[in-house]
């Protein structure tokens, strides 16, 4: 998906539609599901998108459009992107063709614990799998794998 925009400071819908390819009634409709997109109106009462406005509603229509996110899903996606602060580059990464990074802070970070906890907690789940009634999860038509 290729976009091109056009070197100017300010957009109406009928502009970004044309963009976007898109109808402007689905951009309205993007406005009301995701709250960040809310692009200045004129005195007249349109609205006035800037380029940012543009790359977000982009952002959007990938999400969408080509990875196949449903609209919660996109708010999520873009919640954790937000989070991370990887928004600026997630827009980025779609206007050149990129994949659009995942919203990782990092990588996990596991707390240290002494071999003999480890082996503890290995046995508990060793046990949890061979017995899983005895600590209370009943799972029908499973029995006990000894």
């Amino acid at each position: 998906m290729s976009f091109r925009i056009p070197d100017r400071t300010f957009f109406r819908i009928g502009d970004v539609s044309a963009i976007l390819g898109v109808k402007p009634h689905v951009i309205r409709f993007w406005e009301s599901e995701f709250p960040f997109l809310a692009p200045a109106k004129a005195s007249s009462g349109q609205r006035v998108y800037r380029r940012s406005d543009i790359e977000a509603l982009i952002l959007v229509k990938h999400l969408l459009h080509i990875e196949r996110f449903s609209i919660e899903g996109a708010r999520k996606k873009l919640a954790e992107l937000r989070k991370s602060a990887r928004l600026r580059e997630a827009m980025d990464a779609v206007l050149s063709g990129k994949p659009v990074p995942s919203g990782d802070a990092g990588p996990m970070v596991f707390p240290k614990i002494g071999v003999g906890a480890l082996q503890q907690r290995i046995e508990s789940l060793r046990h949890l799998i061979r017995e899983p009634g005895a600590a209370g999860f009943e799972i029908p038509g499973l029995k006990s794998l000894q």
